[in-house]
């Protein structure tokens, strides 16, 4: 008997039982999903954790303010320290030799106005070189230049979001718009970035930024006395290498500025990125070994449904090897039924995967990302457990005695 008659056998012995073979594969069709569906989680959290990263600059370290406790009395402000303030980032990039530049940042929150339309955004001020620390370039106009800083002039570049909702698809460039209650000229608008999530270290959403000259915003959006005079500072290190020495360094020179106080916090992207990624190799390994038992039981039901097929087909197997089937031709034809069936629940169950993926995505909100490696490591799974667990029961099927098998009742 050839290859092709043993496959021609074990299908049909496969349609000969259609709703045990369909629930035999059950157990492949949801172990595939499952492992696909946990890893395109993983994925996804893991793509989206490297853009939010790479949005605060893998070559930045970023050192944002500790508010003070009471505004009003100046509790939590010790020894004397006057917070983050301009001049910390001027000797931040003075002294260091490390650091190539040291961008302040001063946010508040305003009500923007454009004849009938109105949004609340953040307003950012900071330095022209802002744009290349964080790689965030205008997509319309330009940003606005050290000439701007010095004459602390009203100009501002747009984010993505609040052009569209004051303005849609008409070209902002050259309009005014009202900033809180102040009138500002438009140079630009900033290209689209991806929203870097609460917890992430820089703001929420910089498509809702206005950006405007540092010296503006501390000139004209004044804050209480004891506050401090800037929110963050953006240090871009010159190694990546050492980006490490760099933040001990930015430490110590500041808190020997600010009197020994440690009002400040440094946040180092590509550490957390470190960390981020040996999180999500964890989260992987047990969401992937929870799906991998799910493949587990589905071979496990595969080898107790072909054990008991085995036994009521006793006598058809004692009438084959009777008129000459071979023991590998036992062999082959009850692997085959082992294979095929792993191997169509293991497509059905890449494609339920699929499906579950973007119902997850749909319904929880995660962001998922089927990979090709994912999609290939469950079908080779599904395939090896469809051998692994079918060899046993053809060999039992294989080894039967023919004179024995024919007398079976």
């Amino acid at each position: 008997m050839n290859i092709r008659e043993s496959v021609e056998i074990g299908l049909e012995g496969i349609r000969s039982h259609k709703l045990r073979s369909i629930l035999t594969a059950l157990g492949i069709i949801f172990g595939v999903a499952a492992v696909i569906a946990m890893l395109s989680i993983g994925e996804g959290a893991k793509q989206e954790a490297l853009e939010q990263i790479q949005l605060m600059g893998m070559n930045n370290i970023l050192i944002n303010d500790i508010p003070i406790e009471d505004e009003e009395s100046g509790a939590g402000r010790s020894n004397l320290s006057r917070g983050l303030l301009l001049e910390d980032a001027a000797a931040l990039q003075t002294i260091n030799p490390l650091v190539a530049m040291a961008i302040p940042e001063r946010s508040v929150k305003e009500q923007i106005y454009f004849g009938q339309e109105s949004v609340e955004a953040t307003v950012v001020g900071t330095l022209p070189d802002y744009e290349r620390v964080m790689a965030f370039t205008p997509r319309l106009g330009a940003f606005f230049n050290y000439q701007d800083v010095t004459e602390a002039r009203r100009v501002c570049v747009l984010g993505a979001e609040v052009r569209y909702a004051l303005f849609l698809f008409q070209d902002p460039v050259g309009e005014r718009i009202k900033i809180g209650s102040q009138w500002y000229t438009v140079l630009g608008v900033m290209e689209e970035k991806p929203s870097a999530g609460a917890g992430s270290g820089i703001s929420d959403n910089l498509n809702n930024n206005i950006y405007i000259p540092i010296t503006a915003a501390v000139k004209r959006f004044p804050r209480s006395v004891f506050a401090s005079e800037i929110d963050r500072i953006i240090i871009q290190v010159k190694d990546s290498g050492r980006i490490e020495e760099a933040a001990a360094i930015v430490r110590n020179s500041l808190i020997r500025r600010h009197n020994q106080v440690s009002d400040f916090t440094i946040t180092i992207p590509e550490a957390l990125l470190r960390q981020k990624q040996q999180t999500q190799r964890i989260f992987n390994i047990v969401m992937g070994a929870i799906a991998g038992i799910s493949l587990l039981v589905g071979g496990i039901g595969i080898m107790n449904i072909m054990l008991a097929s085995v036994m009521e087909r006793t006598r058809e197997i004692g009438v084959r090897r009777a008129v000459g089937a071979r023991q590998r031709d036992i062999l082959g034809q009850f692997l085959v039924e082992a294979m095929v069936l792993s191997f169509a629940g293991g497509l059905l169950g890449v494609l339920l995967g699929f499906i579950l993926t973007k119902v997850i995505a749909l319904y929880a909100g995660w962001r998922t990302l089927v990979s090709l490696s994912a999609i290939i490591l469950a079908f080779t799974v599904s395939a090896a457990v469809g051998i692994v667990f079918g060899i046993y029961p053809a060999r039992q099927a294989a080894r039967l005695d023919p004179i024995v098998s024919l007398r079976y009742e």
